[in-house]
């Protein structure tokens, strides 16, 4: 263990939190981040070097060897040891349109497969994490865990903050439920509202890293091969993103990362890198998603500066149809 992960470690237990055993990290990381928390580091410091993984897009399910695949990356993520690895959202395939006993058995199974990480997490909601909010579910958005409740039960809180060695982070929730029972990617009002009030916080020269499921910035309709059926709601990239980047105006903004769309892209905007991920399901569980393999990024950070590197994790997948 490296003396930055001992240091990480001992900021959790002096908020207050005993660390168990490995495999219970996970969940002390979700007591700890609740909105607008901060476990650990001192943005008054200089920005620290270290390395951690930013995945997303398990899409884990019992078919397709979805769960093998994910402890395969897991695995490999492990292997590098980072000081810690951040999940961009889609934990599951798919929450949004099945009942009470599928949605629990994917949380399981995902819960089961992630112990393989064996490090500090911290988790976005996707819009697939997201329980039956479609009609097809025959779920009531009575349900206790309707909507978003069930994810943040299992995960925690949809959206917070986090410092780290003089960085902050900012992990976003980019899914809305709307009344007539689908979603639209959109940071709501208060969210808005809060992260305004977390970047004033750390002021002018804090790195600030931040995470959203659904991209802010992407180039994605100028080249993707086919997009889905076109719909009411904004959903491929965030509806209100120029009123999120406005608040990032005046601030020193490293990069945005990025999930939803299953490729490996970088856009530099404004000093700013908004970098989309490649999937670790890929096609989901198809083969390679326009010729983006299976796979995840590392982040490294030195001084204030980030660079990263897509790293693929070896999985071969049952066959290699592209999703419809």
């Amino acid at each position: 263990m490296t003396s930055n992960r001992r240091e990480f470690l001992k900021g959790i237990v002096s908020a207050g939190l005993a660390v168990g055993a490995a495999g219970a990290l996970p969940d002390t990381l979700r007591a700890l981040t609740s909105a607008g928390a901060a476990p650990a580091g001192d943005l008054a410091t200089s920005p620290g070097s270290f390395d951690f993984v930013f995945f997303t897009d398990t899409h884990i399910q019992p078919e397709l060897a979805a769960a093998k695949g994910c402890e395969m990356c897991f695995r490999k993520i492990a292997s590098l040891k980072p000081e810690f690895a951040i999940h961009g959202g889609d934990h599951v395939f798919d929450a949004l349109g099945v009942d009470a006993a599928r949605a629990a058995r994917l949380y399981n199974l995902y819960k089961k497969t992630e112990s393989s990480l064996q490090m500090p997490l911290y988790q976005a909601i996707g819009n697939h994490d997201a329980f039956g909010v479609l009609t097809k579910s025959g779920v009531s958005p009575r349900d206790p865990g309707y909507g978003k409740k069930l994810y943040e039960e299992r995960m925690g809180k949809t959206y917070f903050s986090f410092a780290y060695q003089g960085y902050l982070f900012v992990v976003l929730d980019s899914v809305q439920p709307t009344e007539d029972r689908l979603w639209e990617a959109r940071i709501d009002d208060a969210q808005l509202d809060w992260l305004g009030g977390e970047l004033r916080k750390a002021g002018p020269k804090a790195p600030v890293v931040v995470v959203s499921h659904v991209p802010l910035v992407s180039a994605f309709a100028s080249y993707a091969e086919k997009l889905s059926e076109p719909s009411k709601y904004s959903t491929v990239t965030l509806g209100n993103a120029p009123q999120v980047m406005n608040l990032f105006e005046g601030h020193n903004i490293l990069a945005v990362l990025q999930g939803h769309l299953h490729i490996n892209e970088h856009v530099s905007y404004k000093s700013t890198q908004y970098i989309t991920n490649g999937a670790v399901c890929g096609n989901w569980w198809h083969g390679p998603r326009l010729g983006v393999a299976e796979g995840f990024t590392v982040v490294s950070l030195r001084n204030g500066k980030l660079s990263t590197r897509y790293e693929t994790y070896g999985f071969h997948c049952v066959d290699s149809r592209e999703k419809s």
